[in-house]
């Protein structure tokens, strides 16, 4: 047995607490010699009629013909490779054709089986799992990573037809990293990253648990096995000085179940050492600081008892404040369900418990493969319907088009194991993955709302589109027809399937359809400013296309099509409305000298010098001023209007002059700030503090000190007792106005400090 798998089987027996659930263990089947089929006959018939298994036996007769000359490279007959996928299979109880696509996994890669032979004997079902599982193995491809893409594109296309295709794929992928011992170490490194980065968490994504913790303990071990060495030493170590503590918890929580008269299965187990240490690289401890290494899981006969466990369980242990997730009210994606709470020990160390019920359990260990185990019962149709809906969404990117390797990008985006739920406008729960942005939210909501997207709402509060999202956030996604997916977009969304639909649109966008679609948006913006193209002509157009970095009017129709030079804004350019203002405008855009891929603020340091340009991505030569309501600096979350005569205005999220333009979606624009903005910006403090001789010098004092140069004060004595002094200073961003609020705040005579916006 190797190494990985005897931890784990070490870890099932850390304290003698009666675990009488159902938990699925997969343990390796030794072949049989002398009967090869023999170990799957055993498994089958606990589950199968009779008639089923003779009709796997001539499944496996076949395999056992075709593979009969090879041999695996630890010199074992081939055969024994096939049968052992078909126990990993039997012992999550799936159906025949399942087993029998199994065995005969490899026959049309390896042995030149046709598969209208298979269809023949066996019927369409069991040929269509074995070819959806087969490599491409006749086709040549120039890399082995365009191979590898290909052949998973082809998997997930098969298994859209049928989801028993992947579970074949996960038992092949699991038999192999078991006998992986006998290959070259770069090639078992190799193996164990593709485990690490795609099988595995598409296993958890199908909430199959038994197959994905022995796929990451194995990779892992494989793929740093001085790592994966030394944590399962220190593991042990500390599992001799906790046992008494451990052995205690478990025997409080049984007598309790016992006394309030609830019955339950109280089992105990040892985190396995690749979640330990995904859980030390995350936060960056050592071992030393991980408590956590023990969990117990308590099942129980329905939901409402779950939650009466949950109270005893309170009630014994003192909760951890933030570590309660309640799984049954609001599944994951997979279809999982169960109640986590973190317990502090009567030891002082955490404690993991998870609460659920019989079906819930089942479906937590065989995931989507418990469709097949037991029949009957809603978690289970949830755990398929979660599945396919999942599976649904990559055909979606199939559709998308694209080459493989943009597939299996998008595939691995996909497979995030932390999620974020957040509510639409008519509180329905939508999940997505832990860093998405609004953008991401619209495409999850649908397709059109993600092409048409301009801001949104959250929690009430107009936000950017790239504002991230956080759980029981309330998205609402602001729209205009006139919208459309921009570049810059690609590189903050999160989710495969906005990534998919901003690539294909902005792909589908050929030249000429970019210029005719450009000239629609332009016109539209023009006649919104009373002109329009025909009014003005090529002519007019010619004379802007220097200020937008482009040599011909069609090249700047195609930049606007493309989203790259927002229409209103050439709109303002060919109809001016202040001729001396705008040209002003210009030169001074011309003499900043350089266009940011954002918003890049220039140095505002006068009054007079804040009417000055700013620039956004395709727009050289655009007034871009930041409104003197909220003052926005670098940093702040910000939203563009443009406005006619001033080009785009910027405030800051929260402004509230943004209520007022909840009509004019049109006028929206995305922005952002530049990373590398550099400059001065004004900004209002205000501080309150003890009224006295000299209070305003030592508050100045401290703002010279942080390197905050003072435009104005204005001074407003109150009660006699405190003074109030609002200062409009010049910050660099955010984190420095930060360090100046700190440095007023460690004044003794100052009671409050606070930036003042509007």
């Amino acid at each position: 047995m190797p190494a990985a798998n005897e931890a784990a089987a070490q870890a099932s027996q850390i304290f003698p607490i009666p675990e009488t659930g159902e938990v699925l263990h997969l343990s390796p089947v030794l072949p049989d010699l002398e009967d090869p089929c023999a170990p799957l006959r055993e498994l089958l018939q606990i589950y199968m009629p009779q008639e089923d298994v003779l009709r796997v036996r001539e499944a496996f007769s076949l395999a056992e013909n075709a593979h009969r000359s090879q041999r695996r490279r630890s010199g074992e007959p081939y055969i024994h490779h096939p049968v052992a996928v078909a126990c990993i299979l039997a012992e999550l109880q799936l159906d025949i054709s399942t087993i029998q696509a199994a065995l005969l996994h490899d026959v049309i890669e390896d042995c030149g089986i046709v598969k209208e032979r298979l269809a023949e004997s066996f019927g369409a079902e069991v040929a269509e799992l074995v070819d959806g599982v087969s490599k491409l193995g006749q086709v040549r491809f120039e890399t082995r990573e365009e191979a590898q893409a290909e052949n998973f594109r082809k998997m997930f296309l098969a298994m859209s037809r049928d989801i028993r295709v992947v579970l074949i794929k996960l038992a092949d992928r699991l038999h192999n990293m078991r006998t992986m011992g006998v290959m070259a170490p770069e090639k078992r490194r190799r193996i164990s990253r593709e485990t690490l980065d795609i099988y595995a968490p598409i296993a958890q994504r199908l909430g199959i648990h038994a197959i994905r913790t022995e796929l990451e303990e194995l990779a892992f071990s494989h793929l740093y096995p001085k790592r994966w060495h030394a944590l399962n030493e220190a593991i042990k170590a500390a599992r001799g000085h906790r046992k008494e503590a451990v052995q205690k918890i478990g025997q409080l929580i049984a007598e309790r179940l016992r006394q309030e008269g609830i019955p339950g299965q109280v089992s105990g187990r040892e985190k396995h050492v690749y979640s330990i240490y995904r859980k030390m690289q995350r936060k960056g401890l050592p071992f030393s600081a991980i408590h956590d290494l023990h969990a117990f899981r308590i099942i129980v006969s329905d939901v409402d008892v779950c939650y009466r466990v949950l109270g005893i369980i309170h009630s014994l242990f003192r909760p951890i404040p933030g570590r309660f997730k309640d799984y049954i009210a609001i599944p994951k994606s997979n279809g999982y369900q169960s109640l986590h709470t973190v317990l502090l020990g009567p030891f002082g160390h955490p404690v993991e418990v998870q609460i659920r019920t019989e079906d819930m359990h089942r479906v937590a260990e065989a995931g989507v493969a418990a469709h097949w185990l037991y029949k009957s019962g809603v978690q289970k149709a949830n755990a398929e319907a979660q599945a396919r809906a999942w599976v649904q969404r990559l055909l979606e990117l199939q559709a998308q088009g694209g080459d493989s390797q943009e597939f299996l990008e998008s595939l691995k985006l996909d497979l995030f194991p932390d999620e974020v739920y957040v509510f639409t406008p008519k509180g329905k729960i939508l999940n997505v993955p832990r860093g998405a942005t609004a953008i991401d939210f619209a495409y999850s909501v649908h397709t059109d709302v993600g092409n048409r997207a301009v801001a949104a709402k959250i929690n009430e509060i107009y936000v950017p589109l790239r504002t991230m999202l956080d759980n029981g956030d309330k998205v609402e996604i602001i729209t205009a027809d006139s919208a459309h997916p921009q570049p810059g977009w690609l590189d903050v969304v999160v989710t495969a399937k906005a990534r998919a639909n901003i690539r294909a649109y902005l792909k589908t966008i050929q030249r000429d359809e970019a210029e005719m679609l450009g000239r629609s948006l332009l016109d539209r913006a023009l006649r919104s400013i009373g002109s329009s193209l025909d009014a003005l002509g090529p002519v007019d157009c010619q004379r802007v296309c220097g200020m937008f970095g482009v040599d011909s009017e069609k090249a700047l129709l195609a930049s606007i099509g493309m989203g790259e030079i927002i229409p209103l804004v050439v709109a303002q350019k060919l109809v001016p409305e202040e001729g001396d203002r705008s040209r002003r405008f210009a030169q001074t855009a011309r003499r900043l000298g350089q266009a940011v891929s954002s918003l890049l603020p220039g140095r505002l340091v006068r009054e007079e010098e804040r009417k000055q340009p700013l620039l956004i991505r395709g727009t050289e030569g655009l007034p871009v001023t930041l409104a003197r309501c909220c003052r926005p600096i670098p940093g702040d979350p910000i939203l563009g209007f443009i406005t006619a005569g001033k080009g785009i205005v910027v405030h800051t999220h929260d402004c509230h002059n943004i209520r007022e333009w909840r009509k004019r979606r049109d006028r929206w624009v995305d922005v952002h700030w530049d990373p590398a903005a550099r400059g001065e910006f004004p900004v209002s403090v205000r501080v309150v503090a003890e009224s006295g001789r000299g209070v305003l010098a030592r508050v100045a004092t401290h703002l010279s000190d942080a390197e905050a140069n003072i435009d104005h004060v204005d001074i407003e004595p109150q009660d006699g007792l405190y003074t109030g002094i609002t200062f409009t200073i010049e910050v660099r961003d955010r984190d420095h106005l930060a360090k100046v609020v700190r440095s007023l705040r460690s004044l003794p005579t100052v009671s409050r400090v606070q930036r003042v916006k509007g």
